[in-house]
C-alpha cells in the first residue's frame, strides 16, 4: 500500500530553454493555453502527493508568481551544472527528509497521473532503491539509453552523446523521471562527478552508483512514447501541443461531445463541454471556458477565456465570445462580437451584433435580458442595459447609459424608443 505522506515530488525547472529563443522560462511557455509546467504539478497532485518541490533558476521569481501555489516549496539552482547539481540543491534544503522521492522534468508536459502512479506502485511493491521511467523507441536519437547486463538487470544510463556505437542502438531510453529512496539518492549524490561531454553533473550517473552498491534498480515502460517528450525548442512544443490537443478532444469526445472535425478545432485544457454538445469545424476555444450541455459552437467561432454558455445556447459562424456568459437557448449566429456581456435567456443576437465594451481607457459591461432580440448590423455601447423583450432595429447604435426599457423597440443612431410591445411574458 502506498502511503503519499512518505512521498515528495521534485520537478525540475531550472532550465532557461536557450533553444526556445525566448526571455520567458521555457516551462512558463503555454501549451493549449495552460503552463507547461503546470501539466507537470497537476499530474503530481492527482497522485495524491502533497508535498512538491520546484528546482528553480534565476527566473524562480517568475514562476513562482505564475503558479501562485503557497504549497508549492522551492530550491533554487544559480549555476547550471546538471541535473545532479539541481539534486545536489534540493539534498541541502531536504536533508533530513526519510521517505521515497519522485523526480520529475518539468519540461515533460504529456506524463500522465496514470503513469505516475504505476511507476510509484512498482517502486513501493518491489522495495527499489531507484525506478525509471522508459520507452522503447524504434529511433532513440536524442535521448539517453538504459544499458542492462546478459540478465535484463540495469547498470547504468548512458546519455546519447558519450554512448558508444553499441549503446546507441539500444532502444528502451530513459525519459528522465525517477522514484528514488531518498536516503540512498542523498547518500551518493555527492559522489557524482562532471566526467562526461557536457561538463556537467548528469542525475543519470546515480544509476550506475546505486548498482555498484548492488542496490535494486528497475524501470517501469510506458506504453506511451508521447508521455516522455520533453520541451527544448518551438517545433517540440508545437509536436506536443498535436498530441496534447489529441487528447483533450479525444477526452470530450468519450464523454458525450461532438467534435465534427478534430483536426481543424482548437480546444485548451481549461475548457468544460457538456454532454449533446456539438461543436464544428475551425473553431477555437481558449482560455478557461465552460460550455453546457445541447449547445452549438462553430464552425468559425472563437470562445476566450472567461466564457460561460449555458445549455442549449448557440454561437455560430464567425463569432467571437469573450468574458461573457450567454444563457439558455441564446443564439448569435453570424458575424458577432460579444465581449463582457451577460445575455439573459432565449434572447437573438442578429448578424454583425457588437457589444462596444472598450472606451480607449477601460472595459464596460453590456446586459441583454431574457427574450430580447437586435437586429443586423446593431451596435451596443456599453455600459448599457437591454431591457426584457427589447428590440434593438437593424443598423441602431445604443449609446452608452442610454438603457433600453423592457419591451420596447429602439432604432436609429442614436437610438430611440419608436413603439411599445407586448412583453413575451405577457
Amino acid at each position: 500500500m502506498v502511503y503519499m505522506d512518505k512521498w515528495i515530488a521534485v520537478i525540475l525547472a531550472a532550465g532557461d530553454g536557450v533553444r526556445m529563443k525566448s526571455k520567458l522560462p521555457k516551462v512558463m511557455h503555454k501549451l493549449c493555453d495552460v503552463p507547461i509546467l503546470s501539466y507537470v504539478i497537476s499530474a503530481v497532485k492527482k497522485v495524491g502527493i502533497k508535498r512538491i518541490v520546484l528546482v528553480v533558476g534565476k527566473n524562480g521569481d517568475a514562476i513562482k508568481d505564475m503558479l501562485n501555489d503557497p504549497e508549492i516549496e522551492y530550491v533554487f539552482q544559480y549555476e547550471k551544472k546538471g541535473t545532479g547539481h539541481a539534486i545536489m540543491q534540493v539534498k541541502s534544503a531536504l536533508n533530513d527528509f526519510v521517505g521515497n522521492m519522485l523526480v520529475l522534468c518539468g519540461d515533460a508536459p504529456l506524463i500522465k497521473s496514470e503513469t505516475i502512479k504505476a511507476i510509484i506502485d512498482t517502486h513501493e511493491k518491489e522495495q527499489l532503491s531507484a525506478t525509471c521511467l522508459s520507452a522503447l523507441l524504434k529511433d532513440p536519437t536524442g535521448y539517453g539509453r538504459i544499458a542492462r547486463n546478459a540478465n535484463g538487470k540495469i547498470q547504468k544510463i548512458v546519455e546519447e552523446k558519450d554512448a558508444s556505437l553499441f549503446e546507441k542502438s539500444v532502444e528502451e531510453v530513459n525519459s528522465g523521471s525517477y522514484c528514488f529512496n531518498a536516503q540512498a539518492l542523498f547518500s551518493l549524490i555527492d559522489k557524482i562527478e562532471p566526467n562526461n561531454a557536457q561538463k556537467e553533473y548528469y542525475l543519470t550517473d546515480i544509476i550506475g552508483l546505486m548498482n555498484s552498491k548492488k542496490l535494486l534498480i528497475e524501470s517501469y515502460v510506458t506504453e506511451d512514447s508521447q508521455e516522455i517528450i520533453g520541451i527544448n525548442s518551438r517545433r517540440d512544443l508545437a509536436y506536443a501541443q498535436k498530441c496534447l490537443q489529441k487528447r483533450i478532444i479525444d477526452y470530450h469526445m468519450d464523454n458525450g461531445v461532438t467534435v465534427s472535425d478534430p483536426q481543424s478545432t482548437f480546444i485548451s485544457g481549461s475548457t468544460t463541454i457538456g454532454r449533446d454538445t456539438v461543436i464544428e469545424p475551425c473553431t477555437v476555444i481558449d482560455g478557461t471556458v465552460v460550455i453546457g450541455e445541447n449547445c452549438s459552437v462553430g464552425p468559425f467561432t472563437h470562445l476566450r477565456s472567461g466564457t460561460v454558455l449555458e445549455d442549449g445556447a448557440e454561437i455560430g459562424n464567425f463569432t467571437e465570445v469573450k468574458n461573457s456568459k450567454v444563457g439558455k437557448h441564446s443564439k448569435a449566429k453570424h458575424l458577432s462580437y460579444i465581449g463582457d456581456a451577460i445575455i439573459g435567456e432565449k434572447v437573438n443576437i442578429g448578424a454583425s451584433t457588437i457589444t462596444a465594451n472598450y472606451d480607449g481607457k477601460k472595459k464596460h459591461q453590456t446586459v441583454i435580458d431574457d427574450n430580447a432580440s437586435t437586429g443586423s448590423h446593431s451596435t451596443l455601447v456599453a455600459p448599457v442595459k437591454i431591457g426584457k423583450g427589447a428590440v434593438i432595429g437593424a443598423g441602431s447604435v445604443v449609446t452608452k447609459n442610454h438603457d433600453v426599457p423592457p419591451g420596447e423597440v429602439v432604432t436609429g443612431i442614436p437610438a430611440k424608443i419608436c413603439e411599445k410591445r407586448k412583453n413575451n411574458d405577457e
